[in-house]
């Protein structure tokens, strides 16, 4: 019977772990975990943690650690088919029929792991002998002591064409060609991959090894050579390290990636266990899961240098369309032509770790990149800047999040082109304009849907009730205005008194900084909008938090929620309209075609509108109780 790896994962995510044990242990919630005494030892204060997000569990008295495989093997005293049998059925799972094929081609990997190990065996073995002393002064230089070097399995490929093959001549030829040890070419005969190389093995997460990367000793290209993918080895689905670095992030809840392995052994020298590195290539999505699965914010420490940076930006267009709520990246940059090894040796752990601590956020990271892109001097470069930051929201496929990235990169926009703003001059007053019942000023075009829909959206406009619960929350906390500017002046108001209104707050905010309720009120009242702003004030059957009046002790505490609440508030409000206008236009065009594509867009856009309704809610029921 074969189980495959995928079977398993999916076994385990249908299990609740804590569940599972806290049938025959009494356990406690502890944050975002539960603890207890430990099973496994005897001890009266908990060190036994046990994490459903991730799956497993961990005593940090006796290291016990596993998942609900290894629980049921461990502390139920049962085999691994029985372990598995009974969870499946507890997750309402079948459990694979025996596949003649399946089980097949698992010993035929089983015979290939055996390769890889004899060759690791037999490289560590030449390292050692005389043949190594080149190898091993190298070792030395780099500062790599002789206890990393056996951790991490160093060995010696010499320069021959044969001396593997003949190594291994137990093993057929065609299965060392097949585990990546020799090269067939046409019809020559089959010679050794790695010649004159420091040889490092490449193991799973379950610490086997399954691959090497060789570095030349020397002069010569490529000066590092990893072995091609084989059936053991996908280097888009591994990370170097990660048998190593997985249980040690458990320890410092965090895991760095490093650009190589030579960086990833060097941090460990100094100490630093919780480091992996891709292998040749830019981190792929399978392994930002994997990531992900460890910690939910990975720490991405690329060179200072452009090829650094260049990485580091592949890295984080990549994972865009992947986030979710609190799954996200860091990054960490090192000096310019330093490389971890480099800053160690000078700084130790201790500058390397600063070094993390100033890690941006991934939203920084695209903020910064974007702005070093071009100059800003023109509203065209300022435009283009625009254009390319809401790209990279767009590119978010979880509506919640790529909604928050928009308004920060609008925020940020704000912000640094204010000043540009106030030195170009006043700001034009307002003034009703025929046909349009308010203000309104030049949209983006990124968030336009097509024409005939934006004009049913004009005439529509926003509910009632929804603007007047937007203009009493701007009565209220004046200060929203002017960071919510642009997305207000794209509102569509149907009633003109409220238009007017809008209009009228947007021009004082602009002109005045400092804002409150009080002064805002007594600008407005020679006008004739005062008694609508005084009606709306006064309104008591709006239930959002920023239209309540704040009494009692916990003042500043309600005012931060209610000020926060408005922000997402109008968020929702600006987005709402152009998903639907998009929804329109999805669901014509499924109309016209029929296809799944077409079909598939008009569902996600759909979910999205709902999504957003939902969240109307929330802000509306639950913030206001």
């Amino acid at each position: 019977m074969t189980l495959t790896p995928q079977w398993l994962d999916e076994l385990r995510s249908r299990i609740t772990l804590s569940t599972l044990i806290g049938r025959t242990v009494k356990i406690t919630r502890a944050g975002r975990e539960y603890k207890a005494c430990c099973p496994f030892h005897n001890e009266k204060t908990p060190s036994f943690t046990i994490n459903d997000e991730k799956g497993f569990y961990h005593c940090f008295g006796c290291s016990a650690h596993g998942d609900a495989i290894r629980w049921m093997t461990d502390q139920r005293g049962l085999s691994f088919m029985d372990a598995v049998k009974e969870l499946a059925a507890e997750a309402g799972m079948d459990v694979p029929a025996p596949d003649p094929r399946a089980a097949k081609k698992a010993e035929e990997q089983a015979s290939l792991r055996d390769v890889t190990q004899a060759a690791a065996d037999w490289f560590a073995q030449q390292l050692g002998s005389s043949n190594g002393a080149a190898a091993r002064e190298y070792l030395a230089k780099r500062g790599i002591s002789d206890a990393t070097r056996k951790a991490f399995g160093f060995g010696l490929a010499p320069d021959s064409r044969t001396a593997l093959k003949e190594a291994l001549k137990q093993f057929p030829t065609a299965m060392l060609v097949e585990a990546g040890m020799l090269i067939a070419v046409d019809d020559k005969e089959p010679y050794d991959r790695f010649r004159g190389r420091l040889m490092i093995p490449i193991r799973d997460a379950r610490g086997r090894v399954i691959a090497f990367g060789g570095r030349i000793l020397g002069d010569g290209e490529p000066k590092y050579l990893n072995s091609p993918d084989t059936p053991l080895f996908d280097k888009g689905r591994t990370l170097y390290n990660l048998d190593r670095a997985s249980p040690a992030s458990r320890q410092t809840n965090r895991i760095i990636v490093v650009e190589g392995y030579m960086d990833v052994i060097a941090l460990a020298e100094a100490g630093i266990a919780d480091a992996v590195a891709p292998l040749g290539t830019a981190l792929t999505e399978k392994q930002l899961a994997m990531l992900w699965r460890l910690v939910p914010v990975p720490i991405l420490c690329f060179d200072g240098d452009s090829a650094g940076q260049k990485a580091a930006m592949r890295a984080a267009t990549r994972a865009l369309p992947l986030l979710r709520p609190g799954f996200s990246l860091a990054f960490a940059t090192l000096p310019a032509g330093q490389d971890p090894d480099d800053l160690v040796r000078a700084k130790g752990a201790a500058g390397f770790a600063a070094i993390l601590d100033e890690a941006q956020p991934l939203v920084e990271r695209l903020w910064a990149h974007e702005v070093a892109a071009s100059p800003l001097a023109t509203p065209e470069q300022r435009a283009a800047l625009k254009t390319r930051l809401l790209a990279h929201a767009d590119a978010i496929e979880d509506a919640d999040v790529r909604h928050h990235y928009r308004e920060a990169f609008r925020e940020k926009i704000d912000a640094l082109f204010a000043r540009a703003r106030r030195d170009e001059g006043p700001r034009m007053p307002w003034a009703p304009q025929p046909g349009r019942g308010g203000r309104r000023l030049a949209p983006d075009p990124r968030f336009q849907p097509p024409a005939a829909e934006t004009r049913a959206l004009g005439q529509a406009g926003i509910a009632g009730p929804l603007v007047a619960a937007l203009l009493g929350g701007l009565l209220r906390y004046p200060e929203a205005i002017r960071r919510n500017e642009e997305a207000l002046t794209r509102l569509a108001i149907p009633d003109s008194g409220d238009a007017e209104l809008l209009g009228r707050m947007l021009d004082i905010a602009n002109a005045r900084e400092g804002l409150d309720c009080e002064g805002l009120l007594a600008i407005l009242e020679p006008m004739k909008v005062y008694n609508r702003a005084m009606t709306l004030l006064r309104a008591d059957g709006m239930h959002f938090s920023f239209n309540r009046r704040l009494e009692g002790e916990e003042v500043d505490a309600a005012r931060e929620t209610a000020l926060r609440d408005l922000d997402e508030y109008i968020g929702v409000l600006v987005t709402q309209p152009e998903i639907r206008a998009r929804l329109a236009e999805a669901t014509a065009d499924y109309m016209r075609t029929m296809d799944d594509e077409g079909h598939a867009r008009q569902q996600k856009l759909r979910a999205m509108d709902e999504d957003l309704t939902r969240r109307l809610a929330a802000l509306s029921d639950s913030r206001s109780q």
